[in-house]
């Protein structure tokens, strides 16, 4: 029984534990890192980091610590009492609590004096020095004297009434510390109950307005203090009025009202908008502006793209984030030093135009999603210029920028060797690039069959390691537009002209292996359909037999037929389905083992000298080596030459009359 209790206790006591650690705050965890990184320093010390050439500081998480960057910019260390604690000369650390006094007098002591001034100014030394339990947001010094000199003088010259109705703003008529303020809160303030937002982040920074706290949770015996960074001012109109009230932003509220949004920003609700002004709106072609506004579904989600589900105040942001918007994908939000990005760009001009259902960061340059653009928008400015390029120079402008339902295969520039001109070929060639509907890459299968323009049927080839059309493979994401889909290929496509006998009598590197085919009586197999992978032998690759060996080889069909069919795989392996030890069984023997070294393939150590030939039936790989057995020994083979190597093969072959008993191996 009382080992029974004490089981209980120490259950309920890990529960209480883990309840307590859960129910941390994000600021409250950050704090707590801050104190273990500073404990060296002796007790009650937190370790902050300050951006270089600046005052601003942050207590520290694990990412920033070791990053030792905030907003991109290089930090310092800096150590200092935690809140709440002092220093005691000739003693390590913090190790005496702060006195308890009230508020008019804590705010001199957290570096809030400025406040504390206006407050005697204003007659609101009475107050916060009287009966009562308050949260009072006190600017900084540093937040008064960030204020606009007219609007500090407007304050300072009516100090009965605008003043006390600012200050009386900043406070709230009970106590909140930091684990109270819950993101997405708000509380009405002393100034005729006109609301505060709270936004509580992740990563530990908690805000007000949008101004950050910088030194929270400071104590007194009628409330509490949290010195923040900036002056804050009253906000009554939704984020819909605000846009409908500033002349710059005229484009953006027609574009709203086009596309049905006008609504939506009015209703309650935690939105960013990065608004475009109207110099970002004449920045674009006015031939894409006008078709996107003519467009109701590309005009919603240009302007989705440009609105996030949450609130980010500028504050918020200490390093790139990928962010969700209403259209469906993300935006990297970032800063560098003072200046909030947008996909690394610097374009936000002014930040944190706050209204009651969400905040307004303005930026000077459009947004436009891949979903709103054209096929020929899609591909400008990639890493597929040369494609493009020689799209429109063959004649396909139309395609890409009209309204057919169309996917690009969009090489790489580095998949075009050298300069490439306009041919009759080259322009079939592109017209096979595109495919006569809009896919996503997710929707393909093995075996799939695609139609292209110039009337091509390709083939969908999926491997562990690569999905790839004919011998082109994916090399990035697709990319979705409008009508039509981009997607981005490793290799200029080769579309297969005929089977693999027509790709061989067509190449005059395998004259000798054409007749070794015919000699062999496998001219039909190669003829048939199916799929298989022939790594070719060149003429290069027959020569380098003694002319006794070749002569040898080529007089005896059966043993010829046991190497060719050695030398053919079951299934269609193009180059980019090769990784590390991929395994093929021939029609003759075991396996062929393949890899890749410096970007070469190599099937049982033999290099492959051309790869991707296509064929309707199958691919072709040239090599200029016979291939042999991985599993015969090396010092046979240097005895007896390669041919008593190939020999091996078929003597198996007529000796057990099973294709089990040879090695089918073809790396």
């Amino acid at each position: 029984m009382n080992v029974f209790v004490l089981d209980l206790v120490l259950v309920l006591g890990l529960s209480l534990v883990l309840t307590v650690c859960v129910a941390r705050s994000p600021y409250q965890a950050v704090l707590q890192h801050s104190r273990i990184r500073g404990r060296q320093q002796g007790p009650n010390v937190c370790a902050m980091q300050q951006i270089k050439g600046s005052d601003k500081k942050y207590f520290t998480n694990c990412k920033q610590w070791y990053h030792r960057k905030i907003c991109s910019k290089p930090t310092v260390i800096t150590y200092e009492c935690c809140p709440g604690y002092e220093r005691i000369p000739g003693e390590k650390g913090c190790p005496a609590a702060l006195p308890l006094v009230n508020i008019y007098n804590t705010l001199s002591v957290v570096g809030a004096s400025t406040t504390q001034m206006y407050s005697d100014r204003a007659k609101l030394r009475d107050e916060i020095e009287g009966p009562g339990s308050f949260t009072f947001f006190a600017p900084s010094n540093e937040a008064w004297a960030a204020l606009p000199t007219e609007i500090l003088d407007a304050l300072v010259s009516n100090v009965n009434i605008e003043l006390l109705n600012a200050l009386h703003y900043h406070m709230v008529n009970r106590r909140l510390t930091s684990e109270e303020l819950r993101h997405g809160s708000s509380f009405a303030s002393m100034y005729q109950d006109f609301h505060v937002h709270i936004h509580h982040y992740s990563n530990g920074v908690v805000t007000v307005n949008c101004a950050r706290l910088i030194k929270p949770d400071q104590h007194a015996t009628n409330g509490i203090v949290h010195v923040v960074d900036r002056v804050i001012t009253a906000i009554s109109n939704n984020v819909q009025t605000l846009i409908d009230v500033d002349e710059d932003l005229e484009t953006l509220r027609t574009a709203i009202a086009a596309a049905g949004l006008t609504a939506m920003l009015e209703e309650e609700g935690q939105y960013t908008i990065f608004a475009p002004t109207n110099e970002a709106f004449e920045k674009i072609p006015k031939e894409t502006l006008n078709r996107i506004l003519g467009d109701p579904v590309a005009l919603r989600d240009l302007l989705n793209y440009h609105i996030l589900n949450q609130m980010q105040c500028a504050e918020s942001i200490v390093s790139g984030t990928p962010m969700e918007t209403l259209q469906g994908t993300v935006l990297e939000v970032g800063c560098d030093g003072d200046q909030m990005t947008l996909n690394g760009n610097a374009i936000v001009t002014k930040k944190d135009q706050l209204g009651t259902n969400g905040v307004i960061h303005y930026i000077n340059e459009l947004l436009i999603p891949d979903s709103a653009k054209t096929l020929l928008e899609l591909a400008d400015g990639s890493s597929v210029a040369t494609a493009t390029r020689l799209f429109v120079e063959a004649g396909l402008r139309a395609h890409l920028t009209g309204s057919e339902a169309l996917t690009m295969l969009a090489p790489l520039n580095d998949a075009f060797k050298g300069s490439v001109a306009m041919t009759p070929e080259m322009r079939k060639l592109m017209t096979n690039h595109l495919l006569k509907e809009q896919l996503s890459s997710k929707s393909l299968y093995h075996g799939q069959e695609l139609e292209t323009l110039g009337g091509a049927k390709l083939r969908v080839l999926v491997y562990r390691n690569n999905l790839c059309i004919e011998n082109a493979c994916i090399a990035a994401h697709d990319k979705t537009g409008r009508y039509a889909s981009m997607f981005t290929v490793d290799k200029v496509l080769t579309p297969p002209m005929g089977t693999i006998m027509d790709v061989l009598k067509g190449d005059d590197r395998f004259s000798i292996l054409v007749g070794a085919v015919q000699t062999a009586g496998m001219t039909e197999l190669l003829n048939q359909q199916g799929a298989l992978t022939f790594f070719a032998p060149t003429n290069d690759a027959f020569t380098a037999l003694s002319r006794t060996e070749l002569n040898r080889l080529m007089g005896n069909p059966q043993e010829l037929a046991g190497v060719l069919r050695f030398h053919l795989g079951e299934g269609m392996l193009v180059s980019g389905g090769v990784g590390s030890h991929t395994r093929v069984h021939p029609l003759e023997g075991k396996k062929l083992e393949l890899g890749v070294r410096n970007y070469t393939i190599y099937v049982n150590k033999v290099p492959v000298a051309e790869a991707d030939l296509m064929a309707t039936n199958g691919v072709v790989h040239g090599i200029n080596s016979i291939i042999k057995p991985l599993s015969l020994k090396v010092d046979r083979e240097q005895a007896d030459g390669p041919a008593a190597a190939l020999r091996s093969v078929t003597s198996a072959r007529v000796r057990h009359g099973t294709r089990e008993n040879l090695p089918h191996t073809l790396i």
